[in-house]
């Protein structure tokens, strides 16, 4: 009974509080309801729908932005009721998104014919991705229609949004009583929460002034570059504090300095102002009351990658005792008689009753080829960042032209060749998944010196600490990330300090590039996000997507790709991998569009739940929607394994022995690899036995006897790791021509 009480507690606060934050908002205690006007066809009119909500207002219109007609606040006496409509650039689909990420309602505007055409459901599919507030559906041109068409045209309507929107509500615009109708419903309807912008404090500037920073305060002042960023707006999601880092959403992370209180510019009561009381600097300005400053001992860096100690690998000089025990083991070293060639490690096996003074030759030529192979391996390590691919490069011919010189004239031989090329290979790895040929000018025991061989690759140990890349050093990592993420979510929940929810208030942003200020003098929305503890900090975030239905194009791993993981936007190339509960997993070579892929980048730390959209720009400046998801976790540890297949032939086939020929070409390579085990596409296993001669072939013993047609195949796995290409710089995309997709022709840069 107890446990029944607590739960029934727990369950009416819950629901008091769901009910106490939808009654604040709008009202004049919360924030203004925020609603977003987007058109989903080319023939739709914001514009309209924006005039017949003004027309609405009867005296209760008042502007809150800098001279643009888009955005508009309008109060209702009558509801006890404000809202700021906001009608975005929908051919700009990054501020489409950006305004989607704050806006308490979408007000979707639909063409009475066919609803929506293929660029409006491009933008469906971006604002699913990235999690949907509450919507409604209205649609234009119904009363123009005569009578007996009017009931017909809403059900096909009605059929056609069904598919999208199984619940939303359709409702006719065309008339000042529609409009009514529209702003009771937005008032009345029920709040969908979003936990990405719930969790954090987030404001849509109303105004921005900026202000540069000057290098002195004498007369000859210059300044710096940077300046002081003043945003005012409303405080969304939870209380904001001023010690906490800001996050403006294209630009990157800043800091602030404090925040002031200025007077609403939307009051709920429509009254004539007071006399304006002189400024602080004895203007005729109001006074802006200060509400708190930040306090640099509590304020959060701005550092975003560790220290790095470069001596912190170096060995330490060694003691006089282990400079003793040195000399001494190389005196009772014994030196082993062994063939010409043979390597240190194949010396390790042989017998002591062979035990014997050592020709000088021999023993120079196996140290040489083992420095030899040190060598080799040093320079394929530093010989550059990327590794090196494990595929031969197709190389595809340019086509001939063609007849018809008009179509040839839009043509990219260019672009049409990489497309090929990246078809070729997609095409090579999907009927013959990771297999390459070995390489017949190098060893294979060189080429593939950082591979191993697995027993298992599900149950065989791989050390996550070992042999960790430079790029390990510059990232921060949690021992136990979702204990971290409980623990953050939950203070963030609990704070009651700093600028309320509903509060009009002003940021002092410093050390703000003056590029932020003529974006948003271009039309772009300003949108500023308080940042949790740690989401500054560079780690490996994997993020678990699924291929969008409408990429056809093939897209390979460690790709330049754009993201934006929650309010975040940002370029890296990230690496592919399965999706699975083991700890390791495959590396995958291509984005596959029947399974989920978790793609792994170096990025800063982002707390779950969070939305995922990725987009591949094409070099004409527009972007494609490749993949979208939600965030996994923050991991460095995650083990991501890339597979690579030898392949051989069955030469003679005994009954469950065989000879195979061209896996390896060379006898040192088949005792090499002669420890991996080597399995069949039809399900046998075995290893090597002996290698036959000094042509590569070797005897193999199977479980089974082999067939003819089968094919002998030995699994070689290393791991790998995200390339560290992260950019939080993203260019603007080229704005999409408002029409049909199908006949949509690229843009000139």
């Amino acid at each position: 009974m107890d446990r029944r009480h607590k739960a029934g507690q727990l369950r009416r606060n819950k629901k008091d509080q769901v009910l106490a934050e939808k009654r604040r908002l709008g009202s004049g205690d919360g924030p203004p309801h925020l609603v977003a006007v987007v058109t989903l066809h080319a023939s739709a009119d914001a514009a309209s729908v924006a005039r017949l909500l003004r027309a609405e207002g009867g005296g209760g219109l008042v502007r809150v932005t800098q001279g643009t007609e888009d955005c508009f606040g309008l109060v209702l006496p009558r509801f006890k009721h404000r809202f700021i409509f906001v009608r975005p650039d929908t051919a700009d689909l990054h501020t489409l998104l950006d305004v989607a990420k704050v806006a308490d309602s979408l007000v979707f505007v639909l063409d009475a014919a066919v609803g929506w055409d293929s660029y409006g459901e491009y933008c469906l599919s971006c604002l699913f991705a990235q999690g949907l507030p509450s919507h409604v559906l209205v649609c234009q041109g119904v009363a123009a229609l005569p009578v007996k068409k009017r009931a017909d045209c809403r059900r096909a309507l009605s059929r056609l949004t069904e598919s999208r929107f199984p619940d939303a509500r359709l409702l006719p615009l065309d008339t000042e009583q529609d409009a009514a109708l529209l702003l009771r419903h937005l008032g009345s309807q029920k709040q969908r929460r979003l936990g990405f912008r719930s969790r954090r404090s987030h404001l849509l500037a109303q105004c921005v002034t900026y202000m540069p920073t000057c290098s002195d305060n004498g007369p000859n002042a210059l300044p710096m570059g940077l300046g002081t960023l003043r945003v005012s707006g409303y405080v969304r999601g939870c209380p904001l504090q001023v010690n906490r880092l800001i996050h403006i959403v294209g630009h990157g992370d800043f800091q602030l300095s404090q925040i002031d209180a200025p007077t609403d510019p939307l009051p709920i009561q429509l009254t004539q102002p007071h006399p304006a009381k002189p400024g602080k600097d004895g203007g005729d300005g109001p006074a802006v009351r200060v509400l708190m400053k930040a306090d640099p001992a509590q304020r959060e860096s701005l550092q975003t990658e560790a220290e790095v100690d470069p001596m912190d690998r170096e060995q330490t000089w060694p003691t006089e005792e282990e400079l003793q025990e040195a000399e001494e083991e190389l005196k009772n070293r014994r030196v082993l008689k062994v063939p010409k060639g043979t390597s240190e490690y194949q010396a390790s096996w042989i017998v002591d009753d062979e035990v014997g003074e050592a020709s000088d030759d021999s023993c120079d030529d196996s140290c040489d080829d083992d420095d030899d192979m040190m060598e080799e391996d040093g320079g394929s390590d530093g010989a550059s960042g990327d590794e090196a691919e494990e595929e031969e490069e197709e190389l595809s011919s340019s086509g001939r032209g063609g007849t018809d010189q008009q179509y040839d004239e839009g043509m990219d031989e260019a672009e049409e060749s990489e497309g090929l090329k990246r078809y070729r290979e997609a095409r090579a790895h999907e009927i013959f998944p990771d297999e390459i040929d070995t390489p017949l000018d190098v060893p294979a025991r060189t080429r593939f010196q950082r591979y191993r061989g697995l027993k298992s690759f599900r149950s065989s140990p791989w050390d996550p600490m070992e042999n960790l890349p430079p790029d390990y050093s510059r990232i921060f990592q949690f021992q136990n990330f979702e204990r971290t993420r409980r623990r953050v979510v939950a203070e963030a929940a609990q704070e009651e300090e700093g600028a309320m929810v509903g509060w009009y208030v002003t940021l002092h942003v410093v050390d703000v590039p003056p590029s932020v200020m003529e974006s948003f003098q271009r039309g772009r929305p300003l949108l500023l996000v308080s940042l949790l503890p740690h989401e500054q900090k560079m780690s490996v975030m994997h993020m678990l997507v699924h291929r969008h239905p409408s990429n056809t194009e093939p897209i390979k791993s460690k790709e330049e790709l754009v993201f934006q993981c929650g309010f975040r936007r940002f370029r890296a190339s990230p690496t592919f991998s399965q999706h699975t509960a083991a700890d390791k997993h495959k590396m995958e070579r291509f984005l596959r569009a029947d399974a989920p892929t978790v793609m792994s980048v170096y990025a800063p730390i982002t707390f779950p739940t969070a939305g995922v959209l990725v987009f591949k720009q094409r070099d004409n400046g527009m972007q494609d929607l490749v993949a979208t998801g939600s965030l996994l976790s923050c991991n460095p540890q995650r083990v991501v394994l890339k597979r690579i297949v030898l392949s051989g032939h069955p030469f003679k086939i005994n009954r469950r022995s065989a000879v195979v020929r061209y896996m390896f070409f060379n006898r040192d390579d088949i005792l090499w690899f002669k420890p991996v085990e080597l399995r069949t596409k039809w399900g046998r296993r075995g290893h090597i036995k002996e290698p036959l001669g000094t042509h590569g072939h070797m005897k193999c013993v199977f479980d089974n006897q082999l067939r003819s047609q089968d094919t002998v195949m030995m699994n070689l796995y290393k791991r790998v790791y995200p390339r560290w290409t992260y950019d939080p710089y993203v260019p603007l995309p080229l704005p999409w021509v408002k029409q049909d997709l199908n006949s949509l022709k690229e843009l000139d840069v």
